[in-house]
């Protein structure tokens, strides 16, 4: 039966059917969601606990240990790490990728309810917990500037004003606000002061507590009607509390302006942000997941005009950086990318056919399949990003073959004489078969990707679906729009005319007489052929352990961040003061276009009193000569002579995959139960990492040096005077804690009442002992007399991975080196360095890597052994299929060398082109042994007559779709415009292995199908 009869019968039908499928696909691709890559949702939850006042071994020991062991039996926890700072612990759990995030959310809440009852009793408030996605960075960045205005004020209007207005806009997740200098009342004490007036410290926080309230107090009710009851209780000013009563002295009030300053500040007046050396508060909007990132931020653009109007005068809020320009960009250079591969594809067709209505036909099925497929892409909720689009541009070189195969079989029936319908007829009903097993065959390489776990399944899973759909529509197209275009267009005289007069006819020509002969020689001398090919086998699976091996390339999407360490124990002026410095080198770099500057606040938004943070916008790729990736290593050059300061800076990758934070790209974790034996090796490690080539940018989380004041409690003494230890601990905590002792209520938010000794009292170990406790008898009673003091050092930060102390340590790749090889050294090295009782492993991004590069090869070998089967299933035979992916080889020889001679890496990306290559090759063995078989089985003809026939009537769409695949993969191997760096990889590794295998197969494939055919032979003998 000819199904293609059907549809040449029917023209009006097809013609109808294909419109249709064009105009859904057209109103489908206007309607698709714009995005940089794949929805990859990594289910992440950080829960924060604070404790202000605690050292971080307490809030390791009291806050973080018993949170981690009731979160650690939670179902689908991939993995936990804490920190623990100075008055605050961030525990960051990362989930199974299938994990549902709400879900996941629920059980952590339930588990921190059941923990807080082990928690201390101090903790101002619960733990809480913010789902976060690592692969998901801000989108756009906006810095709210005031030049007269004070910095509460301005902040006000960006987290209860801006931050609002912008989260109520589709598509936004959530707007963080960084440098928040949030309004709050500080009440500084002087001690002398106290003392003079009999009062502890303890006793004024206690007083300041029930001076302002905010309770209910009841309704007033009476047979008519009925009355709120409300009580002015609450002080909301600076001046209200400072002329608070706390106590009476000899009848006389003692008001809290009289023990202190009383003033309007902020509630973390220890944190301060910049941009471009201008105070700030900048605003970072996050996308939801499927959210149009290109929409959104245009909705959010069209918004900021109003905002700006409404804002008070003197302030200005600008855009800092806007992702969401460089995603169109880039989308923009991909659909171009799309057009002119599908131009030089057009262009090739037309040099081999030399026909425009054999062109025409054989075109049409190119823009019928791609638009076609958006309508797919809608449907199945895929979005419209640089991954899906290069996947259309490398469908654009094999979409057509199936149409060239179909077009090149009629054509040679009208050339000998037939007229156009019969051709049609019996041409598409010859090929039919063909076209069934290639579009079959080639949609079985995706078949394993869909499958597939982890990063890579979930990153090529729209990839591979969008290439797998395009495929099946243009073998659609070839066997019903094609023939009967044929029965209708294809003309005999200008085939000859035009073939006769054909420059290019004749050249092509000459080369299938070059070919001819060179096959029959290279038939002639099989086992030569066969040794030259293992050889290259050999070679193959050398240049898969020489070449260099990577994960997710960097992108310049003109953004670079940056981390400062200071020394530890540095004053918040000091650092202020380096800081600035920093930024200043940074802003003269003249690739560097404006420079946001974070002092107070770490990694993770943890705040951190030697940590700084830099957000580097980078000026448009046309106005500077360096890449993101330069730019890194010439600041780096720049600011690593400023002395007692490490600065860190990245160029972020195309996707992050790891939760835990670090200065660094690249992780290393120690962990160990005896935290000595930890400290040591890690420090020896760090040391040894030193001495491999091309590691950079070490660093340790391990912060040891923090200055310590160790206060031991004389107990009997303290006991005495009827004096606990918690009393101490309270008195301290009310003195150097920042402790909230009431919040001023508003419709607006909450604000802080802050309590702490006067910092011009904090300066020297002996200005604590003029704190006072009261004891018993009611006496007050110096500091010193119950305790005694010890300056010495402790840690800054204490880190936990998976329940256990752990440290991390982090570096970065110099130029010129792959993570493959890296990683290796680094793993050989902790074998060698590292004792029997600390283990050490790879987190975040490289250990993704290592679990690729793990998968990757299974994915290979899968997906030849689907090919193998589907095509096994089709011919009905075992040795075929065997002969038809000769080719794999050496287009892996190909697209290796290719990698090698322009010195890109075999990562994900590439690795994908590899297994593309799968499905393009065997295209070829297919058109040679489906015709070698059907000439053998119609004219008897012996294998070697019916293998060289087929190659020498097959030769034109052989080249024809080989040439086709070949240039539209050029512009992706160019790796020309935004984001063009990421996929040009992908694009050398196809563009080589194609080119190679096009060459060896010609010969390789034949020559094995003869030694199939002895073989086959001498089996049947043998029963």
């Amino acid at each position: 039966m000819n199904i293609c009869k059907i549809f040449i019968d029917r023209p009006v039908t097809t013609i109808i059917l294909t419109l249709a499928l064009v105009i859904f696909g057209f109103f489908a691709y206007l309607a698709l969601p714009i995005s940089a890559l794949p929805n990859v949702d990594f289910p992440t939850i950080v829960v924060t606990a604070n404790l202000p006042g605690a050292d971080p071994e307490t809030m390791a020991t009291s806050v973080a240990t018993p949170i981690e062991k009731q979160l650690s039996t939670i179902a689908g926890l991939n993995s936990m790490n804490s920190m623990s700072y100075a008055g605050e612990t961030q525990i960051t759990l990362q989930f199974s990728l299938d994990r549902n995030i709400d879900a996941a959310a629920q059980d952590v809440q339930s588990a921190l309810l059941a923990v807080t009852r082990h928690l201390p009793s101090g903790m101002p408030d619960p733990p809480t917990i913010k789902k976060v996605n690592p692969a998901d960075a801000p989108v756009l960045y906006l810095a709210l500037t005031a030049n007269n205005l004070p910095l509460t004020t301005v902040d006000n209007y960006a987290e209860n004003f801006i931050a609002p207005r912008l989260s109520m806009i589709e598509g936004v997740a959530q707007v963080n606000v960084y440098g928040a200098q949030q309004y709050a009342v500080r009440i500084n004490l002087n001690p002398s002061a106290l003392t003079n007036r009999g009062l502890s410290i303890d006793s004024v926080a206690n007083a300041i507590q029930n001076l302002s309230v905010n309770q209910p107090t009841g309704i007033l009710q009476s047979s008519g009607y009925y009355r709120l009851i409300k009580v002015d209780a609450q002080l909301s000013t600076a001046k209200q509390f400072g002329n608070a009563i706390i106590a009476t002295q000899n009848g006389a009030p003692v008001r809290l302006k009289d023990l202190g300053i009383v003033r309007n500040s902020v509630a973390n007046d220890q944190a301060a942000t910049w941009y471009n050396n201008k105070r700030a508060i900048v605003l970072a909007v996050q996308r939801q997941p499927g959210a149009n990132t290109v929409s959104m931020v245009k909705s959010i653009l069209q918004v900021l005009p109003t905002l700006t109007t409404d804002l008070p005068g003197g302030a200005n809020l600008q855009v800092v950086y806007n992702n969401a320009q460089f995603i169109e960009d880039s989308i923009k250079d991909v659909q171009f990318t799309l057009l002119f591969a599908a131009l030089l594809v057009v262009g090739i067709i037309f040099l081999f056919l030399n026909n425009i209505s054999s062109t025409f036909i054989a075109v049409l099925s190119l823009p019928v399949s791609i638009i076609a497929t958006f309508g797919f892409m809608y449907l199945f909720g895929f979005n419209l990003d640089n991954l899906s689009l290069m996947g259309l541009v490398l469908a654009v070189g094999f979409v057509i073959d199936d149409a060239v195969v179909v077009l090149e079989n009629i054509m040679r029936h009208v050339e000998s004489g037939m007229d156009r319908l019969s051709a049609s007829l019996v041409g598409s009903k010859e090929i039919g078969f063909t076209v069934v097993a290639m579009t079959l065959s080639l949609v079985a390489v995706f078949i394993p990707v869909f499958f597939m776990g982890g990063i890579i399944g979930r990153l090529f899973y729209e990839f591979a679906a969008v290439v797998a759909i395009a495929i099946l529509i243009s073998g659609i197209v070839s066997l019903t729009l094609v023939p009967m275009l044929c029965s209708r267009l294809i003309s005999y005289k200008s085939l000859v005319r035009e073939h006769k007069q054909s420059s290019f006819e004749r050249i092509f020509n000459d080369c299938k007489v070059f070919y001819e002969q060179s096959l029959r020689w290279s038939l002639n001398h099989g086992r030569f052929v066969l040794v030259i090919a293992l050889i290259l086998f050999i070679i193959t699976i050398v240049f898969f352990d020489i070449v260099p091996k990577g994960f997710i390339p960097s992108q310049d999407i003109g953004l670079v961040f940056g981390t400062v360490e200071a020394p530890e124990g540095i004053t918040f002026k000091d650092f202020v003061k380096e800081q600035q410095m920093v930024a200043a080198i940074i802003a003269k770099n003249p690739a560097v276009d404006g420079v946001i500057s974070s002092v107070g606040q770490g990694a993770g938004g943890v705040n951190s009193n030697n940590t700084g943070t830099l957000v580097l916008r980078l000026k448009p790729l046309g106005q500077r000569k360096l890449s993101s990736d330069e730019v890194v290593q010439q600041v780096q050059q720049q600011v690593q002579k400023i002395p007692g300061l490490n600065v860190f800076l990245i160029s972020p990758p195309a996707i992050r995959t790891g939760s835990k934070s670090s200065n660094s790209n690249y992780q290393f974790v120690l962990q160990s139960t005896n935290w000595q034996v930890l400290q040591n090796s890690a420090k020896k490690l760090q040391t040894a990492l030193a001495s491999i080539k091309g590691v950079q940018n070490i660093d340790s989380d391990l912060e040891l040096s923090n200055p310590e004041l160790k206060l031991h409690v004389l107990r009997d003494r303290a006991a005495a005077l009827g004096i606990t230890p918690a009393d101490i601990e309270l008195a301290l905590y009310s003195a150097y804690g920042q402790r909230q002792v009431a919040s001023i209520m508003t419709g607006s938010g909450d604000y802080d009442v802050v309590l702490a000794i006067d910092p011009k009292y904090q300066h020297s170990v002996k200005d604590i002992d003029a704190i006072s406790l009261r004891s018993s008898s009611g006496l007050l009673v110096p500091l010193s007399a119950v305790v005694t003091e010890k300056e010495g050092v402790g840690p800054l930060v204490i880190n936990h991975y998976g329940q256990l102390p752990a440290i991390t340590l982090s570096f970065n790749l110099s130029p010129g080196y792959s993570l493959g090889k890296i990683t290796n050294q680094v793993t050989t090295l902790a074998k060698n360095t590292l004792p029997a009782n600390v283990t050490g492993s790879f987190a975040g991004d490289a250990q993704t890597f290592q679990q690729s590069m793990t998968s990757l090869p299974l994915l290979l070998l899968s997906t030849i052994l689907v090919i193998y089967m589907v095509l096994a299933i089709l011919y009905e035979h075992f040795i075929h299929p065997i002969t038809i992916l000769t080719a794999l080889p050496f287009a892996a020889f190909g697209a290796l060398l290719a990698l090698l001679v322009f010195n890109q890496e075999l990562d994900i990306f590439s690795f994908i082109g590899l297994i593309m290559l799968v499905g393009l090759t065997k295209k070829n063995g297919i058109i040679m042994i489906d015709f070698a078989i059907e000439a053998r089985r119609e004219k008897n003809l012996s294998a070697k007559e019916a293998i060289a026939e087929a190659c020498s009537i097959r030769f034109r769409p052989i080249m024809m779709t080989t040439m086709s695949a070949i240039v539209a993969s050029l512009p992706i191997a160019l790796g020309l415009g935004a984001g063009g760096d990421t996929r040009q990889a992908l694009g050398i590794a196809v563009v080589g292995g194609l080119v190679f295998s096009q060459l060896i197969t010609l010969y390789v494939t034949p020559v094995f199908y003869l030694a199939m055919d002895r073989l086959s032979s001498k089996l049947a003998k043998s029963k």
